[in-house]
């Protein structure tokens, strides 16, 4: 009886051991059938990118993320995966570096070092949009990025979804223009890993800082593509999202475009889902998304339609290069940045141009939430609306003044040749802006 037990046991065991071993090689075959499919779906210049970075001895270490989990999407949508990276109750808050990364990068740098140089975003592009095609033959687009002190895995994850996501065929370049970054990995180390993008990439290093809309200038005077397309550098863009831009601008040279811009979240970098909206803006000048009618959205085209938008966002748009310089680039009497993208949308509408949203085209965009140097920025953005107001309101400027009187004698310097364009273009009156483009803004003329 003895003899029959241990027969059983031992019996027991080397079944017990080929069923560990056979198992192990199923998770094995598994976890390198998934590795071959991701690198597939991938650009093969991205994926170029591990080899290097395993033989660079000072490679930056990647922390593990903090509560990681995978979502299915619903059924009307791909079966990919989609990640969603959230902080949990238990997180400390009190970590040195994510507090440092709030002040220095206005959003979560742990998550954004885990998240690498790369991920899969969801499709939101609407079902419609997804069926619907583009021509063979489509302007070429020069994509500028200018950046100043940016996180580097967020900068670089903005180029490689542009090269992974993009058809090579109509990039014709991305323009990095660096504004006189301070820290040491967007100097060399950067120089290292845009390598892999070798021949699609100009690196422009600012010898003093310029401010974001002096920078987009010197990008955009370096470009040779058909389009301009002007991104921050905190972006990721989704599945096909420059050929709408650039069917777009190939049938009105003088239509400037804005994809949808979708929420990546400054805490989780969980990207999220926009609504189908356009911009506008208050007398405070402050930019806003507003709804759009339904009626815009009810006829064959239905949600795929392209909106009629009174104003743009700061920093996500398409243009025709020789419309840019046509129209007069951007105001470089303004700094740093903001009110550029208010003063050129009612340049683009009263000098005869238009302005719309795409929403077959959509951009995943940090929305920072601190920013260094405050007062600086205050500043100019003050500095830069009195330049917009005495150039483009006429008499409408009192109502800005209404909500803002200690700025109605504050220096705002010499606008003698942004009134000269303005006449040479032969611009229309801001009431006609009002009465033909943005009718909701005279409505609430009422201090608020």
């Amino acid at each position: 009886m003895r003899n029959v037990i241990i027969q059983c046991l031992l019996c027991a065991s080397v079944i017990f051991g080929i069923w560990i071993a056979v198992f192990s090689i199923y998770l094995r075959y598994n976890h390198v059938k998934k590795q071959a499919k991701i690198q597939e779906k991938g650009n093969p210049f991205i994926w170029s990118l591990g080899e290097k970075l395993q033989s660079k001895p000072d490679s930056v270490h990647i922390p593990r993320a903090y509560n990681v989990r995978v979502e299915r999407q619903s059924e009307d949508e791909p079966a990919e995966p989609k990640l969603l990276l959230r902080l949990g109750e238990n997180f400390n808050y009190s970590i040195p570096e994510l507090r440092h990364g709030y002040s220095t990068y206005g959003f979560n740098p742990i998550i954004s070092k885990n998240l690498g140089h790369y991920r899969n975003v969801p499709d939101t592009r609407n079902v419609m949009c997804r069926k619907k095609t583009y021509p063979a033959k489509l302007p070429t687009a020069s994509i500028i990025i200018c950046f100043h002190n940016e996180e580097f895995s967020a900068l670089f994850r903005t180029l490689s979804s542009i090269m992974t996501l993009t058809s090579q065929y109509i990039l014709e370049e991305i323009i990095l223009v660096d504004d006189m970054s301070d820290f040491d990995d967007l100097k060399e180390k950067l120089d290292y890993h845009l390598e892999i993008f070798r021949g699609k990439i100009k690196l422009i290093r600012n010898k003093k800082r310029e401010g974001l809309i002096r920078a987009r200038m010197t990008g955009a005077s370096h470009a040779s593509g058909d389009v301009l397309v002007f991104l921050d550098s905190h972006c990721e863009v989704n599945k096909v999202w420059l050929e709408p831009l650039l069917n777009a601008v190939a049938k009105d040279p003088k239509m400037v475009v804005c994809p949808l811009i979708d929420v990546i979240d400054y805490l989780s970098l969980e990207y999220q889902p926009s609504p189908i909206v356009r911009g506008a803006f208050n007398w405070h000048l402050e930019f806003k998304w507003d709804h759009v009618f339904s009626y815009e959205i009810e006829g064959p085209e239905g949600p795929t339609t392209p909106i009629r938008s009174p104003a743009m966002p700061g920093g996500i748009f398409a243009i025709s290069r020789h419309y840019f310089n046509e129209i007069g680039q951007y105001d470089k009497g303004m700094n740093l940045w903001g009110g550029e993208n208010l003063e050129l949308s009612l340049r683009i509408w009263m000098c005869g141009g238009q302005l719309y949203v795409i929403p077959c085209s959509r951009v995943g965009h940090i929305n920072r939430q601190h920013l260094t140097n405050h007062s600086e920025v205050i500043k100019a953005m003050e500095y830069n609306n009195l330049r917009l107001v005495h150039t483009w309101l006429d008499e409408y400027k009192e109502q800005y003044f209404l909500r803002r009187p200690a700025l109605k004698s504050a220096a705002y310097g010499n606008i003698s040749e942004r009134v000269e364009l303005r006449k040479r273009l032969g611009c229309k009156s801001f009431q006609w802006y009002l009465n033909t483009i943005f009718p909701e803004l005279e409505a609430s003329e009422i201090i608020s």
